[in-house]
């Protein structure tokens, strides 16, 4: 999340003016993440978070995200709950720009997860998925094989600046992966991007699941992979077997991985650095001047994609 959208009392206002949520009584911009414009909106009937959608979500895309929160919600999952316009829709616009208000939730992310952080968030996932269940819109994932070796490709150049003989590397991962990336696993609605920052806990209680706008249907072992990516390392290099054998363990709690999905995980794990290697390569370079954002340095999926390159079976990340 960030800020790139700044926004007046006049906007404030005319946004009022599409709820029933009364007035807005304060509005403070978020600065963490990198994609949309995000602010904690303060309104007469509550607290609620405004996301203003910036370029590189497809407004075709937000009906698909919305649909999605509003079913979590509806299942008792812990995800932020759409607020309707006046008009009945979950979307409106602000400085011409797409935008939508969600339910706020408390809690706060941990900044050092540990395995009872790693056991929580395996739990929720499969709990996750298990409530998309036969979830009928479905929005095809732009970031998979196809979407990064297409971020990548142009910006190799650059990848050599950040490290020398990198290119070359990322390269001959991309090759390996598509090779192997596997074709017929379960498939449903996923997150995506269930890093620690999308994650709220209350002391030891996971809280809420946040930041759904990279969801998209897709391996549902795939999204277990972008966990291990985002929780399970000590550093960059270091993968912490014991997290991940937490993580893996709880989610099979509640929904068993199959034989398929566990003998793919080490290239799902591969891919899903790659992945964002790919977006990080890409803010890195296009962040914009003067925006109210930190961009992520992409060299930390480069390191723990050396990491994934050993991995040999499913038994490397724990299960």
């Amino acid at each position: 999340m960030a800020v790139y959208t700044p926004l007046d009392d006049d906007d404030l206002a005319a946004l009022a003016g599409g709820y029933d949520l009364g007035h807005i009584i304060a509005c403070e911009g978020i600065a963490e993440g990198v994609e949309n414009s995000n602010f904690k909106l303060t309104t007469e009937a509550g607290r609620y978070i405004l996301t203003i959608f910036e370029k590189r979500t497809a407004e075709s895309d937000l009906p698909f995200f919305m649909g999605l929160m509003a079913r979590l919600a509806e299942r008792g999952f812990p995800a932020p709950e759409p607020a309707p316009t006046r008009t009945g829709g979950f979307l409106t616009r602000v400085k011409a720009k797409p935008a939508a208000i969600v339910s706020f939730l408390d809690g706060a992310w941990p900044r050092a997860p540990d395995i009872g952080h790693c056991a929580a968030i395996g739990a929720a996932l499969a709990r996750m998925h298990e409530a998309l269940a036969g979830f009928e819109m479905t929005r095809p994932n732009a970031l998979g094989p196809d979407g990064w070796e297409r971020l990548i490709a142009p910006r190799l150049a650059q990848a050599e600046f950040l490290r020398a003989g990198l290119a070359r590397e990322i390269e001959r991962d991309v090759a390996v992966v598509r090779a192997a990336w596997p074709q017929d696993l379960p498939r449903g609605a996923i997150h995506a991007d269930l890093f620690p920052d999308n994650a709220l806990f209350v002391g030891d209680a996971l809280s809420g699941v946040i930041d759904f706008y990279f969801a998209c249907t897709d391996f549902l072992a795939y999204d277990l992979a972008v966990c291990l990516n985002a929780w399970c390392f000590e550093d960059e290099r270091i993968y912490d077997t014991g997290r991940g054998a937490a993580m893996i363990a709880a989610y099979e709690a509640v929904r068993p991985l199959t034989e398929a999905e566990r003998a793919a995980l080490p290239v799902l794990a591969r891919g899903a650095a790659l992945r964002f290697f790919a977006t990080r390569l890409t803010d890195w370079g296009d962040t914009p001047e003067g925006a109210l954002v930190r961009p992520k340095n992409p060299l930390e999926y480069a390191d723990k994609l050396a990491f994934h390159r050993r991995a040999k079976g499913a038994e490397d990340y724990g299960a």
